[in-house]
């Protein structure tokens, strides 16, 4: 094994993996490039890529970390001109995505970077949408339905949560009815995705804990999901263990730049599972618990999963895959440490949610596009059984 503490190898060395899962051979798009200090080749591979005006798409919090000016310096220094479009919101909705097309519009944008957390990156890519193929967010809601060719994108994820680097799905919510929208095309995926795992050492405890337990719903819904196959189910194998180390360590030290690039490259291998498989009911039951009662999507899915696995093990193979990836521990049990150190094993009605609106919840969630993968085939009074067990 090379002796770089910071090579994928070593970072998982050690961690019984399944063959074939260092290289990211089967992620969506182009290249990933790993390691640390690796947003400085940013300029010479927009350069490289033909571009010459860039759009970076990032967020306020981002952009006051100093990480904004230095991809934007990277960019310069290629002999490019470079605009920042720093106003993405949390869970973006059409409207956000619609003020970022004005902005690349206006910039005559050839190229786009998206440069943050999971918001950035899906508004970069509704953007991408919008801007190359016209219409409306909604025309892209589902898989496939994007006819002409689309921009180069690059991905620069600064959390370890959503994947989205490794994935051509944006998740846009529409702005008047509030349901989440899956807006996948092969051609919205990153033509490159640059994962510096020194992006995330500015991340506050509360984003660490939130992007931390929604990457460990991604490795373990993938990993039982009806789309499963054995290549998401090696990913999501090693998702899980990455994680499920990373995410103790990084906790416990905060600046562990180690335990930060474990965290990074499972929340990524936990982004090629999904593209290569899907999700289940952790996340058809989250999204209407954020839209209905403004719960972070981390905590939402984070209350959910212990749940959801109890009520997943009545299938025998579901459970058997539960059981692997504990070991000789209870993946239940595990999953319950791992909130309580993030300070996030709340129920919910600890987070504001009324019972009366379960059945609305369970509606919601049953027509919940990653509901129709769960492992156990749910209906919405199955689903309102795992919303009361959550309460």
């Amino acid at each position: 094994m090379p002796t770089d503490p910071l090579s994928i190898e070593s970072l998982c060395d050690g961690l019984d993996l399944p063959d074939g899962v260092i290289g990211f051979e089967h992620a969506a798009g182009g290249r990933v490039v790993f390691g640390p200090g690796t947003l400085a080749i940013l300029g010479d591979e927009v350069a490289a890529l033909g571009a010459k005006r860039v759009l970076i798409v990032t967020d306020p919090g981002i952009a006051r970390t100093g990480a904004v000016a230095r991809a934007a310096e990277s960019i310069e220094a290629a002999g490019l001109s470079v605009t920042v479009y720093d106003q993405v919101r949390e869970n973006p909705t059409t409207d956000d995505v619609d003020r970022c097309v004005a902005a690349a519009r206006a910039a005559e944008t050839d190229l786009i970077v998206g440069l943050g957390g999971g918001s950035s990156l899906d508004t970069a890519k509704g953007c991408n949408f919008i801007l190359t193929n016209g219409g409306r967010m909604q025309d892209y809601w589902g898989v496939g339905k994007a006819t002409l060719p689309m921009l180069p994108f690059i991905a620069i994820p600064t959390t370890s949560g959503t994947g989205s680097e490794c994935q051509s799905f944006a998740l846009i919510a529409d702005a008047e009815t509030h349901a989440k929208m899956a807006c996948g095309d092969p051609k919205a995926a990153a033509v490159l995705a640059l994962l510096d795992p020194e992006l995330t050492l500015t991340m506050p405890f509360a984003v660490t804990a939130h992007t931390g337990i929604d990457a460990l719903a991604h490795a373990l819904e993938t990993a039982v999901c009806n789309k499963r196959t054995a290549i998401s189910s090696s990913y999501s194998a090693a998702a899980w263990k990455l994680l499920d180390e990373g995410l103790e360590q990084v906790l416990a030290e905060p600046g562990n730049i180690v335990a930060r690039a474990r965290m990074q490259l499972g929340a990524a291998f936990a982004g090629t599972a999904i593209e290569n498989s899907m999700l289940g009911i952790a996340h058809s039951c989250a999204n209407p618990l954020t839209a209905h009662f403004g719960i972070v999507h981390g905590q939402a899915v984070g209350t959910m999963l212990p749940h959801v696995i109890a009520f997943n093990r009545r299938d025998p193979e579901a459970a058997a895959i539960y059981a692997s990836l504990a070991g000789e521990g209870d993946l239940v049990a595990r999953v319950r440490f791992h909130l309580e150190r993030c300070a996030m094993d709340a129920p919910l009605l600890a987070l504001g949610v009324d019972e009366a609106m379960l059945p609305t919840l369970a509606t919601e969630a049953a027509a919940q596009w990653t509901a129709q993968f769960n492992p156990v085939p749910v209906t919405s009074s199955l689903l309102e059984e795992v919303y009361r067990a959550a309460l």
